[in-house]
C-alpha cells in the first residue's frame, strides 16, 4: 500500500490499534487465539477511518482493499463468520473494555441502526440465530434511545408502513422471541406477514413454518391490526407501532392469496394481547408483547418477552 502524506493529525490521536502482524492477509484469516471483540472492533475502526474521516488522508481516499471485500474469518468448522455481524453482537454484548466511559456522548440506537444497515439484506436473517434471548431484550432497550434523535426517530424499518403508495403490499418476517411466561413451543421461532388492505390500513398475522404445529396456520390464523402508537401503555415508554390482536375477527373484503378466513382468537390471544414495536434498523424490528386483559381490574403482564423480527426479502411483494 503506498504511503499517503497529509498535514492532519495522525490517526493514533483518535485510536491506537494494536500492531498489525503478518497474519493479516487479503483473505483476512484471523488466528483463533485473537479475541472476537478485537477482530470486530479493529475491522470497524479501519473501515470507519476510510469511510468517515477522508480528510485525515489529505482528501485522498485511503485504499484498504482487504477490508472492503466483506471481511470475514474462517472458523475451525470451515464456515465464514462475517465481521459486520460480529459488530452487532459485540455492540449488544460488549466486553467491559469496550464500554464507553460516557454513554451520553453518542446515541446507541444510531450506531446499531448503522451497523444493521451495513449488513447486506440477504444476510440480516442470520441475526435471528446470532442474538441470544437476552440480547434481543437488550436490543429493545437500546432501541429506546432512538427517540432522542429527531431525525433517527422518523426512520422506518418497513417499506410497506412508510410507503405512500396505494398499492396493497405484502411483507414477510422471520421472528424469534426472548422467552417468557407462556410455554408456547411454536412461539420461539415463527413467521409474520404484514399487508395493507384496500381500506388503507395495515394488518398482519403470525404463523408457523412447515415443521411447526398447524395451530397458528389455519384453525387460528392469529390476525392483528397495525396501529400507529407512540407509547407502550403498561410502561409509558416510547414505541413506533402496536400490533393489536383484539378478538381476531377482522372485517376485510380482501386478503393476500392463500390466507385463511379470520376466526376468533383462542386464549390467551383473545385477552387483549398487544405487541409494541420499535424499529432498530432497515428490515429489522423488535417488539415487546403484553397481555393487557379484557377486565378493567386486570394487571397487564409480559406475554413472551421481546421479539426480534427480520424481513424476509426473498418473498416480499404485491398481491392482487
Amino acid at each position: 500500500m503506498s504511503a499517503v502524506t497529509c498535514n492532519h493529525p495522525p490517526l493514533h490521536i483518535l485510536y491506537t490499534p494494536p500492531p498489525l502482524s503478518p497474519f493479516f492477509s487479503r483473505q483476512i484469516h484471523f488466528p483463533r487465539s485473537q479475541p472476537p471483540h478485537l477482530r470486530s472492533t479493529l475491522s470497524t475502526v479501519l473501515k470507519s477511518h476510510n469511510r468517515n474521516f477522508p480528510h485525515l488522508f489529505g482528501g485522498v481516499k485511503a485504499h484498504i482493499s482487504a477490508w472492503e471485500e466483506e471481511p470475514y474469518e474462517i472458523l475451525s468448522s470451515g464456515k465464514k463468520s462475517y465481521l459486520d455481524e460480529q459488530d452487532v453482537v459485540t455492540f449488544l454484548n460488549p466486553p467491559k473494555e469496550l464500554i464507553p466511559f460516557d454513554p451520553a456522548s453518542y446515541n446507541p440506537a444510531a450506531y446499531l441502526w448503522k451497523k444493521i444497515e451495513d449488513m447486506p439484506e440477504e444476510r440480516r436473517h442470520r441475526l435471528l440465530h446470532l442474538l441470544k434471548p437476552r440480547l434481543i431484550s437488550r436490543a429493545w432497550e437500546i432501541a429506546g434511545t432512538r427517540y432522542d434523535d429527531p431525525k433517527l426517530s422518523k426512520k422506518s424499518a418497513s417499506n410497506l408502513l412508510s410507503s405512500e403508495d396505494d398499492q396493497i403490499l405484502l411483507e414477510f418476517y422471520n421472528c424469534r422471541t426472548s422467552g417468557g411466561p407462556w410455554p408456547i413451543t411454536w412461539f420461539n421461532f415463527f413467521k409474520k406477514a404484514i399487508f395493507r388492505s384496500n381500506n388503507g390500513n395495515a394488518y398482519g398475522r403470525f404463523f408457523g413454518g412447515s415443521v411447526l404445529p398447524q395451530f397458528p396456520n389455519s384453525s387460528s390464523p392469529l390476525y392483528f391490526e397495525v396501529r400507529q402508537l407512540r407509547e407502550v401503555m403498561p410502561t409509558e415508554q416510547p414505541c413506533d407501532l402496536a400490533y393489536e390482536f383484539g378478538d381476531g375477527l377482522l372485517d376485510l373484503h380482501q386478503y393476500p392469496q392463500g390466507f385463511p378466513t379470520p376466526v376468533k382468537h383462542p386464549y390467551p390471544f383473545d385477552d387483549q394481547v398487544v405487541i409494541y414495536i420499535r424499529h432498530i434498523g432497515p428490515g429489522v424490528l423488535v417488539g415487546q408483547a403484553w397481555q393487557e386483559g379484557k377486565e378493567l381490574q386486570q394487571v397487564p403482564r409480559k406475554f413472551c418477552g421481546e421479539i426480534l423480527m427480520v424481513k424476509d426479502h426473498s418473498v416480499s411483494g404485491e398481491f392482487d
